[in-house]
Parts: C-alpha cells; structure tokens; sequence
C-alpha cells in the first residue's frame, strides 16, 4: 500500500524526529456493545496504518465499562471484523483489565483532593452543572473531607448503596466555559453483571476517566478518536496528570467519515436488530462490516475507499458512488464472469437437433486466465432475460432479440425468432428461434452483423438460483423518526437460473453476472439451494 500522509502522519514523523518516541503505539478502542460499522473502518484503518507505516504496532481495546449493554458475542464480532479488514492487533486488552488500577488512581485524585462522592441525583447534578451561558453551582457535598470521601468511596465499592445513590466525581472547576470539566462524574454504581469480570464490581469507572487511563498504562502514543472528543481533551489530559501515570499519551482528533444516505448509529442499528425490521446484524442492507461482508463487499475496496477519501480536522460525508466506485474496481479485478438469467424467458431453437448439447471453453475472465475456464453448454432449450426481448422492435437503437431479429448469444451462436408462445393472458411465456450452425463462436464468422449479443443459459443443465437484491434501507425526511424512515421494500428476491458450473459455488464466492452486475454468494447457500446477492449493479445499465 501507498505511504499515506496526512496531518496525523506529520505530527507522528515530527515526534520521531525529536525522539519523543521511540515506537509508535495506537490503539483501537471499541465498546462492545453492538456491531462495527463503515464508520468504524476509518478509525480502524487510521489506527493500525498509522502505526505500521512508521514501524509501530496497535492494541484492540474493549473499553467494557458499561455491563448493560455489553456481551461477548459483540467482543468477538469486533476482533472478526478487524481481521477481515486485514489487520491483527498486537495485543488484545479490556477495559476491565485494569479497574483496580483505575480504582487505586481514582483514591489517589481523593487523597490530593481531587474528587468527592457526591449525594445529588441525576437530575440535581445535571442541572447544577449549568449551561454554556451559565457557570454550574458547587455542590453542597464538594466539601466533604478526604477522610469521609475514602470512606464513602470503598463502601461504593463493597456494594452498601444503591444504584444512582451516590457517585464519585472528579473536583475541577464548576466555572469553566468547557462543561466537561465542571466535576464530571468519574464512577458510579451498577449491579449489572459484567461480560469479563461477573459481579466483582459493582461500581464503574466513566468512559472519560478510564480510557485517558488505558492509553497511558498501555503506552499509547497517539490516541486518535473522532472529532466529538476535541471538547473532552482537557479532561483527558487532566486525569493522566492528576492521576500522575508515568506515560502520557497524546489524543488527536480527526473528522468523522459519513455517506450519504446511510445511517450511522450503533443505538439506531441495535434497534432495527431487536425490533425485527432487519434478519440480524448481518443483513445485507446494514451499514455494519459483518452486512458488508455478507452481501460481498471486499476489504481491499473499503480500504481502498476510506484511504482515498484522505483525512481531515473536520467531519466529511461523501457519496454513496464514491464507496460503489472503489467496490467496482476491486471486484472488475478478482470477480469471475459468468451468465445468469435473472428474469428468465424460455427459448426454444427448433432446427437445433434435441437431446443434443455441445459445450464451448471460456475463460472466467478474459484478462486474468489465472482464474480459469469452464464448460458452457449449448442446446435446443435455452433461457434468457425477459427484458432481452419484444416482439416488435420499437426503433433501430434496440440491440436486442425480437421477431425477425438476429442476436449473438455469447459464446455461441447467433440465434433469429421467428415466433412466440403466450398464455391466455397474453404474455409471451416461449420464443421460437433458429440458428445459424456457421455462426459458432470463435470460427471467424463475420458476414452480417447481428443486432446485438445477449447472455443466455442452457435450459437442461442451468441451476436454479435465487437473487437478492437491495434497496435504500433508509428513506423519507431528514426530520422523520429514524424508524418511521425504515424502507420495508428495501429486499427484494427474484428467482432465476445461472450457467451448471456455478453449481458447486461456496459462500463468499464472488461473481460478475454479465450486464446484470456483481453478485455475492449467501452465506446460507448451499449446493440444494444456491442464493446470491447483489453486491453492486454495474457501472452503467445496459441498453
């Protein structure tokens, strides 16, 4: 991969250069409490190149501080989805690794001063805290001695309260014009069961104490989050200071990746999940990497993607196109040719003889025979696209079949209809056509000139195939409801046939079905019951 420069490169090459470190170490640091998203990507990719590009390494962190809401089938759906991306963490840490640690410099900040176990509610200390106009109003539990703040504190910890009864809250400044620091709440108590660490604890440090925490003890060099954690900055720097850690790691921020059209939000996402609008976090609308990688998108196109989108100090969205673009490059390059009849029409070739079947050998892609051949058939019963055919040409830019017509038939023959089959509401259900035996592929034949090459699939030995295809999951108004936005029609299937050597695909398997698009094998095909979805459509839509 191409060296990659941006401002994070140019701060990690400056702090090289005046051997402030030695080794460049990042870290991922996901809660894991839902599916990574396409979001995600970028704050991966931004992690673990800007620490391999400079001979560094990056550690995956679960910051599990919150037992509600996490599980350990998201932990390893995360560690799944960082390795398909291509990346392997040098080591793999919890949050919940070091809460006594976190514990002990949480009695340090009270020893010095720093912090008080604090009575009010909710409610009472939201509203004291004031606004951006407004300085917050001091608590009247600030004062508490240290001796009485130890005290209270280890009985938060051996349980001898009640959930929202007390916390312990850092002693900063109440009048600062950053409402991050006016005495955020640094611990408070929940029972919940925890994932890692079952019911040892039943108090929990806060996300903006315990991760300035976790990068220092790890020896994070560079900590990079999203631009939303500007703000919080000075409260990190100040929990790594007060709490005196002997490493110091350095937050930058960079800007958020978003696509248009494309919703973005792990609470949004788990709510599609629980409330069945969506087959798991794996379907192949969802945003999520497991959706992606479900309905065949590569890791090489979304690094190619996020890569090329550069990175910034300000939040950006880009095109739903930019994203299909890179997909459509990567998969031009890997993804075998071959045919599929998606919207079949039965055509029959009545001077070719019956029984027979002759085969034709064709590369899976003409510009990479490392991929391979196949044996396509060719018989009197064929089928091919309903909307490859009318029965009256509607003018001469029509390049395709209709009665009285000439058509190539990749790789085969041309083949002219002369008749057609209807039921008895008047849709044509059967073509009749001939063929020309002196037209076969590859024998040089260029007397007349067809109106047109169409695919097709040989009838007797073509597997039957069901197609995936997929919508906007996300439609409406920007001011409606997220859910009242949910697009129900954004699955559709259809049922058709693709060429027999696909009879034997595996999930994963990745086609392009010619000018019907890319198409992905499901993960719940079989050789019983093969099943594709559309990954993208091609570039432009044949006419």
């Amino acid at each position: 991969m191409e060296k990659i420069s941006n401002f994070i490169t140019t701060i990690i090459e400056n702090d090289l250069e005046s051997k402030k470190h030695d080794e460049i170490v990042t870290r991922f640091p996901p809660e894991p409490n839902g599916f990574l998203h396409i979001g995600h990507a970028r704050a991966i990719i931004t992690d673990f190149e800007s620490a391999k590009q400079y001979g560094g390494y990056t550690n995956l962190r679960y910051d599990d501080t919150n037992p509600s809401k996490e599980d350990d089938v998201y932990v390893k759906a995360i560690l799944d989805d960082i390795r398909w991306l291509g990346y392997e963490p040098k080591n793999i840490y919890f949050a919940s690794d070091y809460f006594e640690e976190m514990y002990a410099r949480a009695v340090l900040l009270i020893k010095k001063g720093l912090a008080y176990v604090d009575d009010s509610t909710a409610d009472e200390i939201a509203k004291d805290r004031g606004n951006l106009q407004t300085p917050g109003k001091l608590s009247k539990y600030r004062d508490r001695s240290v001796e009485e703040n130890l005290k209270l504190f280890n009985d938060m910890r051996e349980g001898k309260f009640k959930e929202g009864e007390c916390v312990l809250r850092a002693k900063i400044d109440m009048a600062s014009p950053n409402m991050n620091m006016r005495d955020p709440v640094i611990y408070r108590i929940s029972f919940a069961e925890h994932h890692n660490t079952g019911k040892k604890w039943c108090i929990y440090p806060m996300y903006d104490y315990a991760h300035p925490l976790e990068d220092a003890i790890e020896g994070i060099t560079h900590s990079l989050c999203s631009l939303e954690f500007e703000d919080h900055r000075p409260l990190y720097d100040w929990v790594v200071r007060e709490t005196e850690m002997p490493k110091v790691p350095r937050q930058i921020e960079f800007g958020r990746l978003s696509i248009e059209n494309t919703v973005m939000s792990k609470r949004f996402l788990r709510q599609l999940v629980e409330e069945g609008k969506v087959i798991g976090w794996d379907d192949p609308r969802m945003p999520t990497l497991s959706g992606l990688r479900r309905r065949g998108y590569t890791p090489e196109a979304i690094r190619n993607f996020v890569i090329s989108t550069g990175l910034s100090k300000v939040n950006s969205t880009v095109g739903t196109d930019m994203l299909e673009a890179a997909l459509r490059d990567d998969l031009a390059e890997r993804a075998p040719r071959a045919m599929a009849v998606i919207n079949p029409l039965k055509v029959t070739i009545t001077n070719y003889e019956e029984n027979k079947v002759e085969y034709f050998d064709v590369l899976y892609h003409q510009d990479k025979p490392e991929l391979g051949s196949r044996k396509v058939p060719f018989s009197k019963h064929i089928y091919i696209e309903a909307d490859d055919f009318v029965e009256i040409k509607p003018n001469n830019k029509y390049k395709r079949l209709s009665l009285g017509d000439e058509v190539r038939l990749f790789y085969a023959y041309f083949i002219k209809a002369y008749d057609v089959i209807k039921d008895k509401d008047g849709n044509v259900i059967e073509v009749l056509a001939t063929y020309d035996p002196e037209t076969r592929s590859g024998s040089g034949f260029n007397e007349r000139k067809p109106n047109g090459t169409i695919h097709f699939v040989e009838a007797t030995q073509a597997k039957h195939a069901t197609f995936h295809f997929f919508g906007p999951m996300i439609i409406g108004d920007d001011d409606m409801n997220l859910m009242d936005r949910f697009n129900a029609h954004s699955w559709t299937t259809k049922n058709g046939f693709v060429e027999q050597a696909l009879g034997s695909v595996k999930p994963q398997d990745k086609f392009q079905f010619m000018r019907n698009g890319y198409f992905n094998t499901d993960l719940l095909s079989t050789q019983n019951q093969i099943i594709f979805n559309e990954i993208v459509p091609l570039k432009s839509s044949y006419k």
